[in-house]
């Protein structure tokens, strides 16, 4: 077989605020890959087919010595030299925004063989994936909470949600999801909700900045914060102010999903709803959405079919 396209998306320049397809991210379709003879050294060689876009991006976009994009992904094994995966497996782990990528040694970076259910391969980078597990895990571990609790960000186990969000769309599909109170962060004031429904009992926090402040201020004595990201710093150098904490005498845990994942990983239900974009040409313009909050769901390429 004649050498074929193997386009990958890689990262260009620091940026000063929101990342720019075409300046931060750019787009190379020149390179090749010869599928028959390419030495894979007791790898595999993988065709990527769907990659995750979410907000942490920004902060892998900080060192000009890093090149590559890579995030949560689902590929199919094209040729195998490892015993334990075979042609046409299904693996999941952490890949180079690439058509195309040799995984030297599987094991050792975490790729693994997942079987295919009825639900599509965009979700196990979703809802049943990294960012679905980031919230139940944290959930499970830090949020202590009992029937009758206020909850900001999370429907579970009998609490009052409350939850916002920066668009329309977002704040129905809140609703349709069965939050209690839904409100647009943009055209309502946050700390007027807060105060009107709360206390909280619990904060679930990705977003940093004011909203993590207005909450702080919502926030009963002893209550508990989980906090996951800080969207609304990772374009802007300015932090957040957390004098509260220790005046309320508040918990606040920060986590990584992989330190939780061995206790609570289990079998459930969730509801889900994705936003798809079709080529690997279009993760530049996927990020500068997120890190803008335009997504109205959660961010996938669709890299390749099978």
């Amino acid at each position: 077989m004649a050498p074929i396209r193997n386009a990958v998306v890689n990262f260009n320049e620091i940026p000063t605020g929101y990342p720019i397809p075409g300046r931060t991210t750019v787009y190379d379709a020149s390179q090749t890959v010869d599928l028959d003879n390419v030495p894979l050294n007791g790898g595999i060689l993988i065709k990527t087919l769907v990659l995750s876009i979410d907000p942490y991006l920004r902060g892998k976009m900080r060192d000009a010595s890093v090149k590559s994009l890579h995030n949560c992904g689902i590929a199919r094994v094209v040729h195998s030299e490892n015993a334990d995966i075979k042609v046409g497996d299904h693996v999941t782990g952490v890949f180079n925004f690439q058509e195309y990528s040799i995984i030297p040694d599987p094991s050792r970076v975490g790729v693994r063989v997942i079987a295919k259910t009825t639900l599509p391969w965009s979700v196990y980078v979703g809802a049943a994936g990294m960012p679905g597990e980031t919230a139940y895990f944290g959930y499970k571990e830090y949020a202590h909470a009992k029937k009758g609790d206020t909850i900001f960000l999370a429907k579970m186990d009998g609490l009052k949600v409350i939850a916002s969000a920066g668009t329309d769309k977002k704040v129905a599909f809140m609703k349709e999801l069965g939050a209690d109170v839904v409100f647009n962060y943009k055209t309502e004031d946050t700390l007027g909700v807060l105060k009107r429904e709360g206390p909280l009992d619990v904060y679930w926090d990705n977003v940093g900045g004011a909203i993590l402040d207005a909450a702080i201020e919502s926030m009963k004595d002893h209550g508990h914060i989980i906090a996951c990201g800080a969207i609304s710093a990772y374009n802007d150098p300015r932090g957040q102010h957390f004098k509260q904490l220790f005046a309320r005498s508040l918990t606040i845990n920060g986590f990584l999903v992989l330190d939780l994942m061995p206790k609570w990983e289990e079998d459930g239900e969730f509801k889900y709803r994705e936003e798809i974009m079709v080529g690997l040409e279009h993760a530049g313009e996927a990020l500068r959405k997120i890190q803008m909050g335009e997504n109205v769901a959660k961010s996938v390429i669709v890299v390749a079919e099978e």
